[in-house]
This record gives C-alpha cells, sequence and structure tokens, in this order.
C-alpha cells in the first residue's frame, strides 16, 4: 500500500492488491464530503434524532472523521459501524492525516465512545459474513470499485444491506454504473442520482421504502 496526497491535501491509499485507490486522487476529503456526509449524514439528521451508521469499507477512517465531525457539530447522537476486511497495515498509520489516527489505534471488534456525541467500532469482517441484530439509518457504501471488487455489487448484497436498514434509511455510493442502478433496484431501493465530486458526473443515493 501507497499513501498519496490528493488534490485538496487530504490523503489516500492506493491498494496495490486491488489496483485502486481508496479515495479520489482529485480530492479524498471533497469527494468524502460530497457522497457520503451531504448525500448522506446531512440528509439523515433532517429526518431522524439519533444516526446509526454502517460502513462497508473502512479503508483509511475519513468517512468516520467526518461523520464524528458532523456529529459534533450538529449534537446529533451517532453511533458508527466500519467493516473493513483487509485492513490498512499499521505501518502507514503515521503517514495518515493526523485526525484519523484515532480510528486505526482503536482495537478492532470493540466500542468505543470517541465524545459526547460519536460511538466507534470497527469489525475485521467481509461484508457477506456480518450479521447484526441492529438497524441502521445509514449505510456508507464505500467498497472498492465493482471491477475491483465485483462480489460485492450484487443484488443479493445490497437487499442484505437493505434489511438492516430501517424504512427510510438510505444508502450512499460514489459509483453510478448501470449495473449498480440495476442492482440496487432489484434490491428494493429507490434510486436518486445526484451530481457527483470533481472529475465524477454522478452518485447515487439509494433508499429503503419498506
Amino acid at each position: 500500500m501507497i499513501v498519496r496526497t490528493t488534490e485538496d491535501g487530504s490523503k489516500t491509499v492506493y491498494s496495490e492488491q486491488f489496483k485502486q485507490y481508496y479515495h479520489s486522487v482529485f480530492g479524498a476529503k471533497t469527494e468524502s464530503e460530497w457522497v457520503y456526509i451531504d448525500l448522506g449524514y446531512l440528509d439523515a439528521i433532517k429526518k431522524f434524532e439519533e444516526i446509526r451508521i454502517l460502513e462497508v469499507g473502512f479503508g483509511t477512517g475519513l468517512n468516520a472523521f467526518l461523520s464524528q465531525k458532523m456529529a459534533d457539530e450538529h449534537q446529533i447522537p451517532t453511533s458508527y459501524v466500519g467493516l473493513e476486511a483487509f485492513p490498512i497495515h499499521p505501518d502507514l498509520f503515521q503517514s495518515l492525516n493526523e485526525d484519523l489516527q484515532i480510528y486505526h489505534t482503536c482495537e478492532w471488534e470493540r466500542p468505543f465512545r470517541l465524545s459526547k456525541y460519536f460511538s466507534f467500532e470497527k469489525r475485521e469482517i467481509h461484508v457477506e459474513n456480518y450479521e447484526c441484530n441492529q438497524t441502521f439509518h445509514l449505510i456508507y457504501f464505500d467498497a472498492f470499485a465493482p471491477d475491483a471488487q465485483p462480489e460485492l455489487w450484487t443484488a443479493e448484497i445490497f437487499e442484505k444491506l437493505r434489511k438492516m436498514l430501517i424504512k427510510d434509511g438510505v444508502l450512499t455510493t460514489y459509483c453510478s454504473k448501470v449495473i449498480v442502478q440495476k442492482n440496487l433496484k432489484q434490491a428494493g431501493y429507490k434510486i436518486e442520482k445526484h451530481k457527483g465530486p470533481p472529475h465524477k458526473r454522478e452518485i447515487l443515493r439509494a433508499i429503503n421504502q419498506s
């Protein structure tokens, strides 16, 4: 894995295993704010008094950091579960933005209260094997692209995740490929297309209406 500074000054990591960057080289923070915070978190707090988030693809911890920032700023009780099957190697922690390091030093499989309004847990597990007894208001789907991880972008996976969402809960993702839209619709979501961040035409918000 290789750490790279992106155009907005935030950092991303290149996975040699999947031949993919974790975030956009045109601005990692910009992309995450656009896809997961603006389209997801800030929409959710209009509908819900508390937010339970599931992230598929914890990666660098950037989405967790931005969500904690919003939870503290808006004083919204927020719990966050990040799933990651291929954790970043500990040797890279110190090369990431300082704000992200706390999420990597937290132990796996153990919940932490990181602020008055934000609790955090990361699980080292494949989403295919993840089971839980709680529901979520919001899912950040931030797996590697379908070309790299096609097994994660199926109707079966999306249906499994939809069943974890409460009614009117949403899934947001950076990928708007036709096959992704098709599989989300087949899994029972209502699809919304939204303008993407720099160098990306569209992103998706999928709503659980059942």
